[in-house]
């Protein structure tokens, strides 16, 4: 919904700027989407001038130009080749100067440069109408009758008015809100202001010559009707005042009837219809529905079957004139001959209005407002004030009384609420006296009080407040939300039950994302050898649970590590020429310490062979480590959303590996099987494998999420490649980059490794990225390269490093 700033000040005293305008507006609950500069002439009329044309002599190179010099307020005259035929000496003109922009009805804008035409300077542009946008005609250039000094801007001749058009994302609920007023009304409450309503004690009928009848038949789909007769109007243009205020909002005028309509409409948010009086047949209209698929060509002059119940507008033999609250009739509307109108202002219903739009697919600014719900006691305001415009600008007399059914009055609501719930809902105290000058601010009467309660009383046009959470809304949008200081946890129990952790759906969920990278779950024994606890350095075969009566030697104990079930997979695959595999088990390991029985889950992962088999696209290769790395902390990211430490190990099983630490505690050990314990079960291929302690994962899970405005500024990327020895981690290198003083640094990457003869045996070369990003202002070169020079000099000192050139 689109407000002008402009038309929004005649309601309210407003000293603020539109930026803060629009904070105040959003603040409020009436999102601000957009704020655009309007100007009736595109362009503003900017670098154009009054001049006047001191000397007009032919072109001596072309029979159709005229050189003139012109006055433009400058300290020289301008010399300027026209083709127009009536340029002539004398003549007061609009001069488009030197880098002014024009932008002319139907055609591409384009831009006044110094030229020379057939031989001649030609220093601008003397202008007809079409060519600045505020007019047609292209006979000839535009001559002025006017005093104005040479050099007075074009726009102060024209009086342009300038405007800032505030977009309003109106949500459903704001019915209240669909016009100037009513956006004045929530700034009224923001600003303790006061809203200037305009002033209808004028009206006055001055005869009755003219009346129409009229009767509602369906009182549950039109509550009230009201109405009015005006003669002798004369149609016509609507005086510029009134044409820019509707084109501001986007609003093509079409007469000076109609758009006092559409100016009550979007001042008051009250739908009006005027009628051809002389078009109402039997001086009688008739609110009601019309039988199922009855035929009424609209304005449109589209024809359209009715549904039985279509609320129309009907003359006195039921012929239909106009869709209640939708679209009016082709045959009934206002045309350049009518001299008689009668003036229509309703309170239909919402849901009947919002049936008969959807089912015609007509969207109109009166169904919008209708269906959302108007004000019913504003109906005889609008009607006056619309007829007050209508003397003014078109004449005529108003003939009748003004006709009110309105039979049963739809009352105030009442909404009791508990000062208890205020505090409670808005999570602060707020003094009472607040609270009740909010509520009055807003129309909303506070009665019947007491220590612990009170009785609002609100009115009917803000259908959106009809329950105790609604007045605390109210309360809350214009207390302000930003003044609620949020506590260092924010809870949500108040609006839901949060189950405890269902350890079924977080493995179904890790399950889901292991197949999704092409893992395939195995499900292992976890009856095992004797053996593999006495051979394994990293097991204690005193720990081993035995069975009593086993089957055999070979499942005679629980096992203790699940790295060994899985190699016998690994193997048994790999022996029948399936030797790409990435797998995974959710399992068991079993102890006994100090005589009591003991089981650990686990989430064990197993890669070797190719990371993916051979294609015609894409050349394959052996997993690494890093395949597994990146999978294991894909799970702990997921879950844990907390960095983890590392510790390098060269232990058994592994012959390399890492320990990732939650805090103190091992969560995850990851590495490359050693070669020993794949021989002894028969695997001759090097085999990635990680052990997760499930347990602690599933102990240390969370729902928390951390999250940061996203940035303004520019990030930047810069590179660096260094030699350093091979026992130097890319752990220590980000350690010592992401240090105290480097704060600019967003994130660190290692692009490529290498290592080869030409830097040293003991040596390796990481081609390292560095990505850079202030979030208070743009980076400069020199903080960029100050940066990298810091970083630079930190891995010389500590690490020893040489710097690639």
């Amino acid at each position: 919904m689109k407000i002008s700033l402009n038309w929004l000040k005649e309601y309210i005293d407003l000293n603020q700027s539109p930026e803060e305008i629009s904070k105040l507006l959003t603040d409020t609950g009436l999102e601000v989407e957009g704020l655009e500069a309007f100007e009736l002439v595109p362009g503003g009329l900017k670098g154009m001038v009054i001049g006047e044309v001191l000397t007009c002599v032919p072109h001596t190179n072309a029979d159709k130009l005229r050189v003139t010099t012109v006055d433009i307020g400058a300290d020289e005259p301008s010399q300027i080749v026209c083709g127009a035929p009536n340029v002539a000496a004398g003549q007061k003109v609009i001069v488009a100067t030197v880098g002014a922009t024009l932008y002319p009805k139907g055609h591409e804008p384009f831009t006044i440069k110094k030229a020379k035409i057939r031989g001649e300077a030609s220093q601008g542009m003397i202008c007809a109408e079409d060519e600045i946008g505020v007019g047609a005609s292209h006979a000839g250039i535009m001559v002025l009758d006017t005093d104005l000094p040479n050099g007075t801007p074009a726009s102060e001749y024209f009086n342009l008015s300038y405007d800032m058009i505030i977009e309003i994302g109106l949500t459903p609920n704001r019915a209240d809100a669909t016009s100037h007023i009513g956006v004045a009304r929530d700034l009224k409450a923001a600003l303790k202001s006061e809203v200037k309503w305009p002033d209808v004690s004028g009206f006055k009928s001055e005869s009755t010559s003219s009346p129409i009848t009229v009767v509602v038949e369906n009182h549950e789909a039109c509550p009230r009707y009201s109405g009015v007769s005006i003669s002798n109007v004369t149609v016509k243009e609507s005086p510029d005042w009134l044409k820019q205020k509707l084109q501001a909002l986007g609003l093509e005028p079409i007469n000076n009837i109609v758009d006092i309509t559409n100016f009550v409409l979007h001042e008051v948010g009250q739908p009006l219809h005027a009628f051809d009086a002389k078009q109402i047949k039997g001086n009688k209209l008739i609110v009601k529905t019309l039988p199922e698929g009855t035929k009424f060509t609209t304005l449109d002059e589209k024809e359209r079957k009715l549904r039985e119940n279509d609320l129309m507008i009907c003359n006195a033999y039921g012929e239909g004139m106009c869709i209640a609250g939708v679209f009016g009739g082709i045959q009934s509307g206002v045309k350049d001959s009518t001299t008689d109108i009668f003036l229509e202002s309703a309170y239909f219903s919402p849901d009947y209005v919002r049936k008969t739009a959807q089912h015609h697919q007509l969207k109109t600014d009166a169904s919008f407002r209708y269906e959302r719900g108007t004000d019913p006691n504003i109906t005889v305001y609008a009607l006056k004030r619309a007829a007050l415009l209508i003397k003014e600008l078109a004449g005529g007399e108003i003939s009748s009384e003004v006709t009110d059914i309105y039979p049963t009055p739809i009352a105030d609501f009442e909404v009791p609420v508990k000062y208890k719930n205020v505090h409670r809902l808005i999570g602060k105290d707020i003094a009472k006296d607040r609270i009740k000058e909010i509520l009055e601010l807003l129309d909303i009467k506070v009665t019947k009080e007491t220590e612990e309660s009170f009785l609002a009383i609100v009115p009917p046009y803000r259908v959106d407040v009809q329950r105790e959470a609604d007045i605390i809304e109210e309360v809350l949008r214009v207390y302000g939300f930003n003044n609620v200081e949020l506590p260092n946890y924010v809870k949500a129990d108040y609006l839901a039950e949060f189950p405890a952790k269902d350890k079924d759906k977080i493995q179904k969920t890790i399950t889901e994302m292991l197949v999704g990278q092409g893992y395939y779950e195995i499900l292992t024994n976890s009856l095992t050898k004797p053996e593999y606890a006495v051979n394994a350095a990293e097991l204690d075969e005193s720990q081993s649970v035995h069975i009593l009566n086993k089957l055999s030697e070979d499942l005679g104990v629980l096992r203790q590590s699940m790295l060994h079930t899985g190699l016998e997979v690994a193997a048994y695959n790999i022996n029948r020429r399936q030797a790409n595999l990435k797998l995974f088990e959710f399992g068991k390991a079993y102890f006994l310490i100090d005589g009591d029985y003991v089981e650990k889950r686990k989430l064990a992962i197993y890669l070797t062979g190719d990371i993916e088999n051979e294609n015609w696209i894409n050349k394959t290769r052996k997993v690494t480590f890093h395949d597994l790395y990146q999978t294991v902390l894909g799970i702990t990211g997921r879950l844990l959303n907390k960095e983890l430490s590392t510790e390098v190990i060269h232990t058994s099983p592994f012959d390399y590996g890492l320990i990732l630490k939650f805090g103190e505690k091992e969560i995850a050990k990851l590495g490359k099987a050693s070669k020993a314990t794949c021989k002894k079960i028969g695997v001759k291929q090097e085999v990635f494998y990680a052990e997760i302690d499930w347990d602690l994962v599933l102990k240390k899970i969370t729902n928390t999420v951390t999250f940061e405005e996203v940035s303004k500024y520019p990030e930047v990327r810069r590179d660096l490649s260094l030699v350093i020895d091979k026992k130097v981690s890319f752990d220590e290198i980000k350690n010592i980059a992401l240090g105290k003083k480097q704060s600019l640094i967003k994130a660190i990457n290692v692009f490529d490794v290498y290592e080869g003869e030409n830097i040293g045996e003991d040596k390796k070369a990481y081609a390292i990225s560095f990505t850079l990003e202030d979030k208070q202002k743009t980076l400069t070169d020199k903080v960029i390269d100050k940066t990298m020079t810091h970083l630079i000099s930190l891995f010389e000192n500590n690490l020893n490093a040489i710097i690639r050139k």
